[in-house]
């Protein structure tokens, strides 16, 4: 007897996995808080220097604030206010005849900036100065972050197929929040850095364990909709991110309001199932029996597991030693595996840098930012109903290495779309996006399903940090731009057409049995399973 076939006989999709899911509702929906903070907790704000130590105690202190940035603000090309530059000392003549201004002398600001409080009451810009020749060091806190999630991506990858999904959860939770509430009261800009690089690292195992306990908890006909239907959790956070932003518009209290589901998520965890997976292919079959029986009890299912006895489990996923550590260095052991690996890490790699490239160079609906955000997050839900209808109907491959193919086509029409056709550039800008979202929503699920069960958080994790680093490389690449300008797009649309390439590499897993050990990998074939066949417990 297989497991897919022992989690059929107590319903593979019932009471206790909507449960299950539910509960992992309430944690996942931080993500895209955490993910996205960055636009709002280090947005910059119109300002201009400080003109008071230009104030002589005669004329200039009985002008009008605007008289007074006129006399004392160079004006930019576009007709603002400079944000970095001042002049010398007051010109009043400019108060009567600014025609010629491009001789007079200007300085860097001498005395702080005056910040524009009507959108952000504070930001780190504001708190701290970021702005001007500081402008880098703001730019660096969402690298930073990500860099947190990389590497927590393979700390946390390693840790819960070493120690279980539940109980590593668990410290996610609780680092992500201790270490999120103290970057909320940080004194400086060092202290924020090094602190939110840590919440990164406690919230990549919130990441990539949740969707792991989910999937090894559900049949095999509905994955695919418990893959899309927890993506939604990112579309959904996306879009409450801006309204919560825009009643709390200091970034101390945003940051603690946007943590504070995760004290919701730990007093939940109690009703948390272990992996009856992971349990079992670890030796542990006493509570992997007492989960299953828990899953029969909620769905009605009591008999089957009163009849199974637990050493029964021990025979459903056979492992050579149920005492083995598992490490990243096995997913390079043996042939197929060390394949699964270097073409899934190009997948990913190419997912999230198309996906952060486009989302960052995609012009805007010419909104507030709040707005924007919003619809953003909007605009992804079609591309999940896409996946949803085709995943099942083509299968894992087709949509992967489809989605990368038609996200680096809309990247390449674009590079020749005359720039004074902004409306068409941002349609096909925008269903870029939408294909590399489908691409993103479709790589989750199909990961989960290539690795084995005693490998699949190591992973998971060795994916995710892959991820991570497309995500840092994407803000570089743009920065070609200044090279030649359309170096960036040549690069996306190959670094696309790879992943797409790679994807269509990679074994079919539609309507397969989860993988349970490394040896099930090795196989030269996985059958699938029939309806008939997925009903029948004594199918071997």
């Amino acid at each position: 007897m297989k497991f897919d076939n022992m989690l059929a006989e107590v319903n593979g999709f019932g009471r206790f996995q909507l449960m299950t899911i539910l509960l992992m509702v309430i944690p996942r929906i931080t993500l895209p808080f955490h993910f996205l903070a960055n636009n709002f907790l280090a947005a910059y704000t119109p300002h201009h220097c400080n003109t008071s130590s230009l104030d002589d105690g005669g004329i200039f202190k009985n002008l009008s604030q605007a008289e007074r940035l006129v006399v004392s603000i160079p004006v930019q090309e576009d007709g603002t206010p400079s944000s970095c530059q001042m002049y010398s000392e007051p010109q009043y003549h400019l108060l009567f005849n600014s025609s010629n201004i491009t001789e007079l002398p200007t300085v860097p600001c001498q005395n702080g900036w005056v910040y524009d409080h009507s959108t952000f009451i504070s930001t780190l810009a504001t708190d701290w100065d970021l702005v001007c020749d500081n402008r880098r060091a703001n730019r660096t806190t969402a690298t930073i972050f990500f860099i947190g999630v990389m590497i927590g991506a393979a700390v946390f990858g390693y840790l819960s197929d070493r120690f279980g999904r539940k109980r590593i959860l668990l410290v996610s939770y609780i680092l992500t929040t201790i270490f999120a509430y103290a970057s909320a009261l940080s004194y400086n800009f060092a202290m924020f850095a090094v602190l939110r690089f840590c919440t990164g690292v406690g919230i990549s195992g919130i990441s990539i364990i949740t969707i792991v306990l989910c999937i090894e908890w559900v049949d095999i006909k509905h994955r695919t909709a418990v893959g899309v239907l927890m993506s939604l959790d990112w579309s959904c956070g996306t879009c409450f991110l801006p309204v919560i932003a825009y009643f709390v518009r200091d970034w101390r209290y945003l940051t603690a309001v946007l943590t504070t589901p995760l004290f919701l998520a730990m007093a939940t965890w109690w009703w948390l199932p272990e992996s009856a997976r992971w349990l079992i292919s670890n030796g542990k079959v006493q509570r992997a029996h007492f989960y299953l029986s828990k899953c029969a009890q909620m769905n009605g299912r009591e008999q089957f597991m009163a009849d199974l006895k637990p050493e029964v489990l021990s025979k459903v996923i056979l492992v050579e030693d149920d005492k083995r550590k598992y490490s990243y260095l096995d997913l390079f052991r043996t042939p197929r595996m060390k394949r699964v690996a270097l073409l899934t890490g190009i997948v990913w790699f190419a997912v999230t840098c198309t996906y952060y490239g486009i989302s960052l160079n995609v012009t805007g609906f010419g909104v507030d930012i709040y707005l924007t955000q919003f619809i953003y997050g909007a605009s992804e839900v079609p591309a999940k109903l896409f996946i949803y209808l085709s995943l099942d109907r083509l299968g894992r491959r087709l949509n992967q290495a489809g989605t990368l193919f038609l996200t680096g086509v809309c990247i390449l029409c674009n590079m020749f779309i005359p720039s004074d056709k902004g409306a068409i550039r941002t349609a096909v800008g925008a269903l870029g996006k939408t294909c590399a979202e489908a691409a993103f929503t479709t790589v989750f699920l199909y990961t989960t399903e290539l690795y084995p069960t005693v490998m699949r958080q190591n992973g998971l994790g060795y994916c995710s940090f892959i991820a991570r680093f497309g995500v840092s490389v994407s803000p570089l690449i743009l920065v070609l731009e200044e090279v030649w300008g359309h170096l960036p797009s040549t690069i996306f649309t190959l670094v696309a057409f790879a992943g797409g390439l790679s994807a269509s590499c990679l074994p079919e897993t539609t309507n397969v049995r989860l993988p349970e050990t490394i040896e099930d990998v090795e196989q030269t074939r996985r059958r699938s399973i029939s309806p008939s066949e997925e009903k029948n417990p004594q199918y071997v």
